[in-house]
């Protein structure tokens, strides 16, 4: 059965400051590190990124990965 409800955006970013920190391992610091931010940026990053994919995994919506609508006109 297709999902109604559209799509959760996730950004580039986020993506990445979850692949490190939740998947490789690494700190939020070694992590703002590699991706050239803040460890105060990864968190705030790690935070969107988890909640959009609880929401993702509980509304049973698809998780598209790009810019945002409102990013992409700023």
């Amino acid at each position: 059965m297709a999902s109604t409800n559209p799509a959760v955006i996730l950004e580039p970013a986020e993506l990445e400051a979850l692949r490190l920190v939740d998947l490789l391992g690494l700190s939020q610091e070694q992590a703002g590190e590699r991706m050239g931010i803040s460890r105060g940026t990864v968190w705030r990053l790690l935070q969107s990124a988890r909640r959009k994919a609880a929401q993702a995994l509980t509304e049973g919506r698809h998780i598209n990965i790009g810019k945002s609508e409102k990013t992409q006109t700023s």
